[in-house]
């Protein structure tokens, strides 16, 4: 079978694909993505060859600050390597992942809402995966992604990504902005499962994993409050200003836009006696604009930067969009425009549409490809 470069977090999803690999008959070499600065991960993995007892680091920094990935969290995916009997190495990312924290805190100041999981797929992880499954001479990339690769007819050989099967765990969404022609070049174990047969399958193989949370928060914001992510990276940023409604009232005043996202009802630390939401935010202005649900509804918007993993064979076509992770994938009418944006018209307003999130296209459980809400 072949040689298969995994990337494994030391969750649940990851450690079950080595075993679903390593049961297929694969060569896998499992790899551990650190994202932030030296950190003690270092000393609690696999042995290195000679003795020694240090993880393999891809790329070593001289100095030995602490980053924001769990050791425990690489001691985790050790184990499970050590426990499938496969190789297990760390590349050390920190240097590109910069750029996903310095655009996390860009986005905020400009009145926009990121989307560091997607951008880290695009700009990082992939990329990084394949180069270094070129430079150890294996012929695919695997994660623990819940979606699948579906062959197809198409001359190019290339497949389509689908939804997994588990619709309360699909990550397409996120996914979306491969490069077409790594697709042909994955694999993803789990996406043929529902979660509790991952748990299930962890238990009966006797992984530490099989109970493990799922992670919830952004990995570097890990206290869940991206207002101080945000202004620690931006101290001489001056974001506060007025609350006002879409009347041009002004009702109060906040601490800083960072805090907020259009659709964002609750922590606004405004009482107005009615419900309101955020429904736009300018940067220019630093004013939050606040208005009741009927004044949330958008059914147009624009987006940049589109990827696609089927190529539209017309400028113009109808699609379900989602518009934001676990969000419902809704009927659209898609326009092409010039340098790679695209219109999209919704057949009944969506609530939430923010500037900075993807918009995703899909046909059925086919994902089409999508782009940057601007």
């Amino acid at each position: 079978m072949a040689r298969v470069v995994l990337a494994m977090s030391g969750g649940v999803d990851s450690s079950v694909a080595a075993h679903l690999l390593k049961r297929d008959g694969h060569d896998v070499i499992g790899v551990f993505m650190r994202h932030g600065e030296e950190s003690p991960v270092a000393e609690c993995s696999l042995d290195a060859p000679g003795g020694g007892t240090a993880l393999q680091i891809l790329n070593q920094r001289a100095d030995h600050k602490q980053g924001c990935c769990s050791a425990s969290d690489a001691a985790d995916a050790r184990r499970v390597a050590d426990r499938m009997d496969i190789p297990f190495y760390a590349l050390n990312l920190q240097q590109e992942f910069g750029q996903i924290m310095e655009y996390f805190a860009d986005e905020y100041i400009r009145g926009r809402t990121p989307n560091p999981c997607v951008m880290c797929n695009n700009w990082i992880k992939f990329g990084k995966l394949f180069e270094y499954a070129d430079s150890v001479g294996a012929e695919y990339v695997a994660t623990g992604h819940y979606a699948k690769l579906v062959p197809t007819d198409e001359s190019d050989g290339i497949p389509r990504m689908v939804r997994g099967v588990d619709p309360g765990k699909d990550q397409t969404y996120v996914l979306f902005g491969i490069q077409r022609d790594y697709l042909k070049r994955m694999l993803l174990p789990v996406g043929d499962f529902y979660k509790d047969e991952i748990r299930a399958m962890a238990g009966e193989t006797g992984l530490r994993v099989a109970d493990k949370k799922d992670s919830q928060e952004i990995c570097f914001v890990t206290s869940g409050k991206h207002d101080q992510f945000v202004k620690q990276r931006r101290p001489a940023a001056q974001t506060a200003g007025d609350f006002v409604l879409t009347d041009g009232s002004v009702v109060g005043q906040h601490d800083g836009i960072e805090r907020f996202t259009i659709g964002q009802r609750k922590g606004l630390g405004i009482a107005l006696g009615e419900p309101h939401y955020v429904v736009k935010i300018d940067p220019v202005e630093n004013s939050v604009v606040l208005g009741k649900l009927e004044e949330l509804g958008c059914a147009d918007l624009t987006a940049n930067q589109c990827n696609w993993l089927v190529q539209p064979k017309s400028d113009e076509f109808r699609c379900e969009a989602m518009i934001r992770y676990n969000s419902a994938a809704l009927p659209a009418t898609v326009k092409m425009l010039p340098a790679g944006r695209i219109a999209v018209t919704f057949d009944q307003p969506r609530n939430g549409v923010a500037p900075g999130q993807a918009v995703v296209c899909y046909d059925g459980d086919t994902v089409l490809g999508g782009g940057w809400i601007e």
